[in-house]
């Protein structure tokens, strides 16, 4: 199986905050991410887990550029996204869906807008977004809340018009931040279902950043461990390599 999305020694700093200064009154850069290498296949679910500060959402911002990063080379699907100009990225990040942690729907708009604007923005024909929209709304089960507002949703329900959103324009990657952090533990596993049956039935791959081992046991093929910037292994969630309690007893992931 190839690769989808290939990190090649990936780095990433930022200014801290001016109001927290050094000893000598100087604002300082902080390492985000050290020197990473990641290989994720197609068609895989990959989990970037660790707790806060862990560096994980940084990475996952690397993949669709949102966070540009200092050094090294983010390839999807075989282009080299850092080469690129600012027009051809915008190109290239309609292969890149993003599901976000709260959200991000625009609450004046309905269900079906919000899904139907990622098509009008990617350059969609504007004769089959109809079509489209209530094709990705069946994915998630949400055909009959088409014409509701963001506002009379549930929690899950949001998500699942950002998932809908994501997929629309039938992106090869699908990043997701966090995506059950805002979700109570029934409606986190309904979601984590309905990413898992995405992914079979799409064969998109998901890249999925969380704290959770919970989450990371019941969706993911394999996930990689982030300490403090730095990618500490890569395991095997099916095989059982991956060392649950061992990392929840260090501190490094959290069970629900």
């Amino acid at each position: 199986m190839s690769d989808m999305i290939a990190l090649k020694d990936v780095t990433k700093s930022f200014m801290s905050d001016r109001s927290i200064k050094g000893a000598d009154g100087r604002a300082h850069w902080f390492t985000a991410v050290e020197p990473t290498s990641l290989s994720i296949q197609q068609g895989e679910i990959f989990g970037l887990m660790g707790y806060s500060g862990a560096g994980k959402s940084t990475l996952l911002r690397l993949i669709n550029m949102l966070e540009r990063p200092d050094s090294g080379q983010v390839i999807i699907d075989g282009t080299d996204l850092t080469t690129l100009s600012a027009s051809d990225l915008r190109v290239a990040r309609h292969n890149i869906g993003m599901i976000f942690q709260q959200f991000n729907l625009m609450s004046n708009r309905t269900v079906f807008d919000n899904v139907a604007f990622n098509l009008t923005v990617s350059g969609y024909p504007s004769r089959d977004i109809h079509k489209r929209v209530m094709e990705c709304l069946a994915i998630v089960d949400l055909t009959d809340r088409a014409s509701h507002y963001p506002a009379q949703l549930s929690g899950g329900q949001k998500q699942r018009v950002g998932i809908a959103r994501a997929i629309a324009p039938s992106p090869k990657v699908l990043l997701a931040d966090e995506p059950t952090s805002a979700l109570d533990p029934a409606t986190t596993r309904s979601l984590l279902t309905c990413l898992r049956d995405i992914n079979e039935q799409l064969g998109v791959t998901i890249v999925i950043v969380t704290h959770e081992m919970s989450v990371i046991r019941r969706l993911c093929h394999r996930a990689a461990l982030l300490h403090q910037g730095q990618l500490l292994e890569v395991a095997d969630v099916r095989d059982g390599s991956i060392q649950a309690a061992t990392l929840i007893g260090q501190g490094l992931v959290q069970e629900d």
